[in-house]
């Protein structure tokens, strides 16, 4: 009952607290980013805008100038004006220009529906205003489309209310909001932002970006899919471990009292301390009359509970070494964003060595926090050690990634990576400084899990002495190339190799030699082997390569290639006569379907070209002989 009111107090409870924020930070998160898409689309529409305004403006510059149109509006010919006006807005590929005198219309030429214009006074000789031009190089077709063709968003252009352009199905209909605001159309969603420029004879325009709440509503289910997965998988480890933890304790204690039973006929004597009043006092008064039997059970116990510490040990060692590097620093970093209330931050790790930091995970908006991050990461390699600095209202926080193995003058810790945070307006607090340092410091562990792993992999499968894949490796990828062209029909060649007389090698110069010969040789068939072959060592002094893709006369022209580049090698070293060594390779080349039908046969049958080879005088290639499809 205790363990069954610790598990929902510890587990359940926090979960469920857990699952609600972390439900609802996802949601803002995803409104966050969606409003900041808007306003970022928004600005694009903007700077269209002003361009358009810009061309309007260089034009009404030129149109104003224009001295045919100045004469004939100072001699009040309209017709002429308007013929001038007319002819000016085709040179200048303008949309519309219109003229007016105070309330009066003087001239009007071009599309009705042209956006964005340019005003400019129109003054005589004297200096005294009579009328005022206004001219536009846009419409609103084209600057809709362009504006999606750009922003990837949908947009409605509106003057005093009418529609008079929209790259939205139905947007004709819509009611679209002053500012920002979220807008029903069509039974979808979408999320909206407006501003207002100027039109003709004083009215005004309207332009909304829209973005699909689709997209957002999508973000947020994956990510709370992908959440809801993570915390059942901590749900379903934590009840199986409390199960587990239970049912031990209950077995552990009906054996203790089973044992006491049998301990107080006679069977041991050895004593216990007994403390207390409880179920374990009494099964110690009754442990008080064991003796040669106390020290085996108690070994028995230790040897239990060591097993069991060292399962648990091992299951969190491969948890650790399975995590990605980029996601675990990832999630540091937003955990340590949270905690301390930065704004920004970075991960860096080196690909190798002495190189160079390298960014691979980031959280938050870092351009204003960009310098300050600099001069913190920098003084942490400087100092090898946790670093804050501030740099006008900016404060950030650097934490190192060590090794736990050093390469540099006494053995220290070698720096793979750096951790930093920052944010404007005040330095962190300690309590804050020791929440980062501590995500900070338990992450290199798994980082370096990571790298051990990945070593590991690669270890299992390459050959120590040669470099090449080991047989294990070459069995795996034969058979996968085998199933492949049994599903495609390509052919697939394989060449095995066995160097001539490598005992007499090994046994007239030692076996260093011989091991300088095989790889000798195996680089040579690693040079002349495609990308895509998998060359490897079988055993012993045999080699062979998986060739895809690859009939039997190209499997024998590549053993050919390989067999004259070994006859050709000039080992450094040398006879009693002062002779480099030379070696000598026999070669069997096979193909599947020619050869055989399987992994199996078709090793047989290049096993049983290269000893043909060996029969025959050795230093040659043989093709293994055709069978039946039959």
């Amino acid at each position: 009952s205790r363990l069954t009111l610790f598990f929902v107090l510890i587990v359940i409870v926090p979960m469920v607290s857990l699952t609600f924020v972390l439900f609802r930070l996802i949601a803002d998160n995803a409104n966050g980013k969606a409003d900041a898409r808007v306003a970022a689309r928004q600005d694009a529409a903007i700077h269209l805008y002003d361009d358009a305004r810009a061309r309007a403006d260089t034009a009404a510059t030129r149109v104003g100038g224009d001295v045919a149109l100045a004469t004939a509006l100072q001699r009040g010919r309209r017709t002429a004006v308007e013929r001038r006006a007319q002819d000016l807005l085709t040179a200048l590929g303008l949309k519309r220009i219109l003229i007016t005198s105070g309330p009066q219309v003087i001239a009007d030429v071009g599309s009705k529906d042209a956006i964005f214009p340019a005003t400019r006074k129109l003054v005589d000789r004297s200096g005294k205003a009579f009328g005022q031009l206004q001219l536009s190089a846009e419409g609103p077709r084209r600057y809709t489309s362009l504006v999606h063709q750009v922003t990837g968003l949908d947009l409605v252009v509106t003057t005093d209310g009418v529609v008079q352009a929209t790259t939205l199905p139905g947007g004709r209909d819509a009611h679209l909001p002053s500012g920002r605001g979220t807008i029903e159309l069509g039974g979808k969603h979408f999320r909206a932002a407006t501003f207002v420029v100027p039109a003709f004879a004083g009215r005004s325009s309207r332009v909304t970006v829209l973005d699909s709440e689709t997209r957002i509503t999508a973000d947020v289910r994956r990510t709370r899919l992908l959440a809801a997965f993570l915390l059942a998988g901590f749900f379903i480890l934590a009840f199986i471990f409390a199960m587990a933890v239970s049912r031990s304790l209950q077995r552990q204690i009906e054996g203790f009292l089973d044992a006491a039973r049998r301990l107080g006929g006679g069977d041991f004597k050895a004593q216990v301390p007994t403390v207390g009043r409880d179920e374990f006092a009494a099964l110690g008064t009754e442990f008080n009359q064991m003796a040669s039997k106390l020290e085996e059970r108690e070994a028995q116990l230790r040897t239990e509970q060591n097993r069991f510490a060292g399962a648990m040990r091992r299951l969190g060692e491969a948890f650790e070494s399975n995590l990605d590097r980029e996601a675990l620093l990832e999630i540091v970093l937003r955990t340590a964003l949270d905690g301390t209330g930065a704004v920004g931050g970075r991960a860096t790790l080196r690909s190798f060595g002495d190189g160079p930091l390298d960014e691979v995970a980031r959280a938050g908006e870092l351009e204003p926090l960009a310098d300050a991050l600099h001069a913190a990461e920098s003084q942490v390699l400087e100092a090898a050690a946790p670093r804050e600095v501030s740099l006008g209202e900016v404060t950030a926080l650097a934490h190192p990634l060590r090794a736990e193995q050093g390469d540099g003058d006494g053995d220290l810790p070698r720096i793979v990576g750096i951790v930093a945070i920052a944010r404007v307006g005040g330095e962190f607090t300690p309590a804050e400084r020791e929440l980062f340092h501590y995500l900070a410091g338990s992450s290199a562990v798994s980082v370096e899990n990571v790298g051990l792993h990945q070593t590991v992999r690669r270890q299992a499968v390459t050959d120590e002495l040669t470099g090449l894949s080991n047989r294990r490796r070459f069995q795996d990828a034969l058979a996968a190339e085998i199933e492949r062209s049994r599903r495609f029909g390509n052919p697939i060649g394989l060449v095995m190799l066995d160097i001539d007389d490598f005992k007499k090698v090994n046994d007239s110069y030692g076996h260093q030699v011989g091991d300088l010969v095989l790889k000798e040789v195996a680089h040579i068939l690693e040079d002349l082997s495609r990308e895509i072959d998998l060359p490897a060592r079988y055993g012993g002094e045999e080699l062979a390569v998986v060739l895809p893709g690859t009939d039997l006369e190209g499997a024998y022209n590549l053993a050919e290639r390989v067999r004259l580049g070994i006859e050709a090698l000039r080992l450094p070293v040398v006879d009693e006569g002062g002779t480099p060594l030379r070696v000598t390779a026999s070669f069997g080349a096979a193909t599947v379907p020619g050869s055989g039908i399987d992994a199996r046969a078709l090793i047989e049958a290049a096993d049983s070209a290269l000893y043909e080879a060996k029969r025959s005088g050795k230093n040659r290639t043989i093709r293994a002989h055709e069978v039946s499809s039959a």
